[in-house]
């Protein structure tokens, strides 16, 4: 349940922000944002929102993130998992340690979600694989 007790906004931007830079020099990851995310002047806020609201309730979060996700070509099961490795890495840097360990339970279900998501809108017909 999303809490204002459990961090502050702060940590929330520290959390993001922190993250995003590990993504983008990430020579797996990197490439993939970097062709899909045109402005990180407005991306970053909108993960700041997206976050401040799954942790803090702020419910200032508009988007719709399985579209944009499902859109992109190419993705694996592997890079899904990558992008839970280095969120996992940020998170264990957190001070804030209830912060970190809601963040990651979060994230392994969005990761979970997205991944299916994706492999339904790219194959239908087949089975969806776990994460593992």
């Amino acid at each position: 349940v999303p809490s204002p007790e459990l961090c502050t906004e702060e940590e929330v931007i520290e959390l993001v922000h922190s993250f995003y830079a590990a993504v983008r020099s990430d020579p797996l990851l990197g490439p993939v944002f970097a062709a899909h995310v045109m402005n990180w002047d407005t991306h970053l806020p909108k993960m700041v929102d997206f976050w401040s609201s799954a942790l803090r309730g702020t419910a200032r979060y508009r988007g719709m993130p399985m579209p944009a996700h499902t859109a992109l070509p190419g993705l694996s099961v592997e890079l899904f998992q990558h992008w839970l490795q280095l969120f996992r890495g940020t998170t264990a840097l957190l001070a804030n340690r209830a912060m970190g360990e809601r963040a990651d339970e979060l994230a392994q279900r969005i990761a979970q979600s997205l991944w299916y998501g994706y492999q339904l809108h790219s194959d239908p017909a087949r089975m969806v694989r776990e994460m593992a």
